[in-house]
């Protein structure tokens, strides 16, 4: 991936308005014409997100959205995986108190508020957090080693950027319910059967199939692109009441001892005692 600090800010590669690269170099963004091509650069960790990787995506989203020379978002994982989710030895140590005065990891949710068309490009894990960007994004198109999930239970916790909701907008009440509960992943094809993906395709034309896509999108009236856009994704009320009920009760698991015992466990690849409390 091209990095942005290659490109003089006044070049021909990006317009000025284009985010700079991030402080930690884990989110980087290049330009294919009115495409905007966002990477989650952490692929030696599975792209899994810290809080300042969180932070660093929610600006660079916002700085592309009202930048009028960017019709389209692609949002995509270096190396062989998506994104992991939350990087969980960053969260072990984390306290409730910091979870309500740092509202902790809402910068995720700004994908979601997004009102331009973006797409998501999945290879290998999707999984918790990762999971949810994908679920924030308007078409998913992926390979045959994607694997979708929600597997906090696992942890102790459960997801706080979106999962509980806009997944059972995706696949319907009673199979959102079994993955959440149990953590069992979906494949490929049993999340396009589900109607999660917009398709599947072949590993080796995905970024291609995935460009074009994004490319006749963005070509298209950027005010009409938008409005229908927020035509189609309106839903009830509900969802901005559900999401806001969700990041509490994520935030309030922080408070309990199974959530520490939980990523604990993970962390050090053993299996987790919980005490139920």
């Amino acid at each position: 991936m091209t990095n942005p600090r290659e490109t003089s800010p006044s070049g021909n590669a990006r317009p000025e308005s284009t985010p700079p690269e991030t402080e930690t170099g884990f989110v980087t963004t290049r330009r294919e014409g009115r495409v905007a091509v966002i990477t989650l650069n952490r692929p030696e960790a599975l792209n899994a997100i810290t809080i300042a990787m969180a932070a660093e995506l929610a600006r660079v989203v916002r700085a592309l959205e009202v930048d009028d020379s960017v019709g389209c978002l692609l949002i995509r994982g270096e190396g062989r995986h998506f994104c992991a989710g939350a990087d969980i030895k960053e969260a072990i140590p984390v306290a409730f108190p910091r979870t309500l005065t740092g509202n902790y990891l809402a910068d995720l949710g700004t994908l979601g508020e997004c009102r331009k068309p973006v797409v998501a490009v999945v290879s290998g894990a999707a999984l918790g957090g990762g999971c949810e960007l994908a679920l924030m994004c308007d078409m998913i198109l992926a390979d045959e080693t994607a694997r979708f999930g929600l597997p906090e239970i696992r942890l102790g916790t459960m997801p706080g950027a979106g999962g509980t909701q806009r997944l059972p907008q995706a696949i319907g009440k009673a199979r959102a319910m079994e993955m959440a509960l149990t953590g069992r992943p979906m494949d490929a094809a049993e999340a396009q059967s589900a109607g999660l993906l917009t398709r599947i395709v072949p590993a080796g034309r995905l970024q291609d199939e995935a460009m074009a896509l994004a490319r006749s999108i963005a070509e298209a009236s950027l005010p009409a692109a938008m409005a229908i856009k927020e035509a189609i994704a309106v839903t009830p009320d509900g969802l901005t009441q559900g999401l806001r009920l969700e990041r509490r009760l994520f935030h309030a698991l922080y408070a309990t001892a199974d959530r520490r015992e939980g990523m604990e466990a993970f962390s050090e690849k053993r299996t987790a005692v919980f005490q139920h409390k």
